[in-house]
């Protein structure tokens, strides 16, 4: 992304921008058009004002054209008689209505590089849009803000609103000292120009902001599903796509009037709350309803399975990473789903339990199928992207699983722990670092990607995506037993000695009942004459020998239910069998029969 910017600057460290070192308002040459889009309903003399502004603009007008979409205004909006040389009205596209819409409408018209959003009741000093397009000539990737103060609105006309303008003194028509500054400019300041702040998206709320129109359009342009808030909602998947936050604090602006958040906070709050909860991830104080599931998951986890994956194995995975401490997460499962054929399969298909694994999880909202040719590595989880057609259930894997915050991509053979990604996540909050990559030994390694450090990586046209991730974020790495606690660890080797066949436990309690139950019955005949066997060459009485007869046989009989119990608890609800040597081989031929019992259902009519 360098068409129309110098060459290449240096990697920007998370949003640290130092490196990007804007020319002198009026010492440089622009050279990439500019689309003001100003979404609009009523308010025709605030329009008319910040019309005026425009007009004065130290940006060359023949590379400046203003769209002010009408969002079904009554009466209509007219075009004033001071206005920018390319300024028109066009009306909001059909199907539709509100900012995002109207926002949407003008940038899909556009025809500038860059896309400045500005609301009609801004009135902008006369470098504003200079001082935010020369970000966009150093760099692809910049989203530049615009400062803003509240002003009562005075009684102006649009003429005196462009002398003063283009005098370059916006304090000879309004009263700049009574103005009321915005709360994102502390936070600016606080955070050296948002250099060191965590999350700039937050301030980027929309009145005055720039990108350019490629970047508008990739991350989807403004969501119209989101009624209020939806600046904020959308500054998040720009962030999300990798995007800097560079603020400019020589682009002046004076909003005219108060607006409605500051008159009611708590209202204005409670009314953004659902919108966000549902569609920023990062806002963890929104998401602490129990049991919920929202839009936009925290993490995309991934499992590559291959073409004869073990059924046991991932269902065990995914049924771990679906119960973590963390709910709100999303599992992509990568195989090769297209080459199940839609017709009957044949008796002896070798891609039968992948067609039974489709069909165990395709109706599953927390599971997506994604074809193994989109091409998920599980070193960087990055993907090359693209779908997969005529496939049913069977979605394409993206580059990046923007909007979601995090990948994980990880073998099925090591299910992750209860609390793993919640540990995973900590550490990588902790140094703000783009990847963490843990070795979890013979199981191979699992990464956990930050999806705007790859976004990053993939706006600069990084051809090592993790050499880019290492010099924009930071790439940590951590050992298995760091995130997988020990009870979890024991537990996953348990179930390899299992699978691989191994002697175990449950095969020495079948063993061990089998010998307790000869045992017993010795005892069992011994018992039938007790007292000559205790006392030689002294008969027993008759009737008392019949007692103790019975009685032995009761107890044999007590003592073998006993047994049978012991032997079937220890062989999985089996009647134990000298000819079964373990709880893997019992799956196995259970699954053979299962397996048998299946084809021959599907080769029936």
């Amino acid at each position: 992304m360098t068409d129309g910017a110098a060459a290449g600057p240096p990697p920007i460290r998370h949003n640290d921008h130092s490196p990007l070192v804007p020319p002198a308002l009026g010492a440089w040459e622009p050279s990439l058009p500019v689309s003001v889009v100003i979404p609009a309903r009523g308010g025709q003399h605030r329009l008319d004002l910040a019309l005026a502004a425009l007009a004065a603009q130290s940006y060359p007008a023949h590379l400046m054209e203003v769209i002010v979409v009408d969002d079904g205004s009554d009466p209509p909006l007219r075009l004033p008689e001071i206005a920018p040389p390319g300024a028109r009205i066009e009306p909001a596209a059909p199907g539709g209505w509100g900012i995002a819409h109207a926002v949407n409408t003008g940038a899909a018209r556009a025809g500038g590089e860059i896309v400045q959003r500005l609301d009609s009741d801004m009135v902008v000093c006369r470098e504003h849009i200079e001082a935010l397009a020369r970000w966009h000539h150093l760099a692809g990737y910049v989203v530049a803000i615009g400062a803003k103060r509240f002003v009562e609105e005075p009684v102006l006309s649009p003429g005196e609103v462009h002398d003063a303008v283009r005098a370059g003194s916006l304090g000879e028509v309004f009263d700049l000292s009574a103005a009321q500054a915005s709360s994102t400019e502390q936070t600016i300041a606080r955070t050296n120009g948002l250099r060191t702040s965590r999350n700039p998206y937050h301030v980027c709320t929309g009145p005055t902001v720039s990108l350019r129109r490629e970047v508008f359009h990739a991350v989807g342009g403004f969501d119209p599903a989101v009624l209020r808030g939806e600046d904020t909602e959308f500054a998040y998947r720009l962030a999300a796509h990798g995007v800097v936050f560079v603020p400019d604090m020589d682009a002046q602006a004076v909003h005219l009037g108060i607006p409605a958040q500051r008159l009611d906070r708590e209202r204005a709050v409670r009314t953004v709350a659902p919108y966000l909860a549902q569609r920023v991830p990062l806002r963890r104080d929104l998401r602490k309803d129990p049991g919920r599931q929202w839009l936009v998951p925290y993490v995309e986890i991934v499992f590559r399975l291959g073409e004869d994956p073990d059924p046991g194995r991932v269902r065990a995975a995914v049924g771990a990473a679906l119960s973590g401490s963390l709910p709100d997460v999303v599992v992509t499962l990568v195989a090769p789903w297209s080459k199940l054929a839609e017709g009957r399969p044949g008796p002896d298909d070798p891609l039968f339990d992948l067609r039974l694994l489709r069909e165990h999880f395709a109706h599953d909202r927390r599971v997506r199928l994604a074809d193994e040719g989109d091409g998920i590595t599980a070193a960087d989880g990055v993907t090359a992207g693209g779908g997969v057609a005529g496939v049913t259930g069977v979605a394409g894997v993206t580059a990046t699983p923007a909007p979601i915050p995090f990948r994980y991509t990880g073998p099925v053979s090591a299910p992750l722990g209860r609390d793993s990604l919640e540990r995973m996540i900590a550490a990588m909050q902790d140094d703000r670092s783009g990847m963490l990559v843990v070795d979890l030994g013979e199981d191979g390694p699992a990464t956990l990607v930050r999806t705007e450090a790859l976004g990053r990586a993939l706006l600069l046209g990084a051809a090592d995506v993790t050499a880019s991730i290492e010099a924009t974020h930071g790439v940590r790495h951590g050992a298995r037993a760091d995130f997988w606690p020990a009870k979890d660890r024991k537990d996953q080797k348990a179930q390899k000695t299992e699978s691989a066949g191994k002697p175990g436990k449950p095969e020495k309690t079948a063993q061990g009942a089998q010998g307790a139950r000869a045992a017993q019955a010795t005892r069992a005949e011994k018992a039938v004459q007790p007292e000559a066997a205790a006392q030689p060459g002294r008969a027993a009485r008759p009737e008392k020998a019949a007692k103790t007869a019975e009685t032995a046989q009761t107890d044999k009989a007590a003592e073998a239910g006993k047994a049978a119990k012991t032997g079937q608890a220890a062989s999985g609800g089996a009647r134990p069998s000298a000819r079964v040597p373990g709880r893997a081989a019992s799956a196995a031929a259970r699954r053979r029969n299962w397996r048998s019992l299946l084809r021959s259902t599907l080769r029936s009519d």
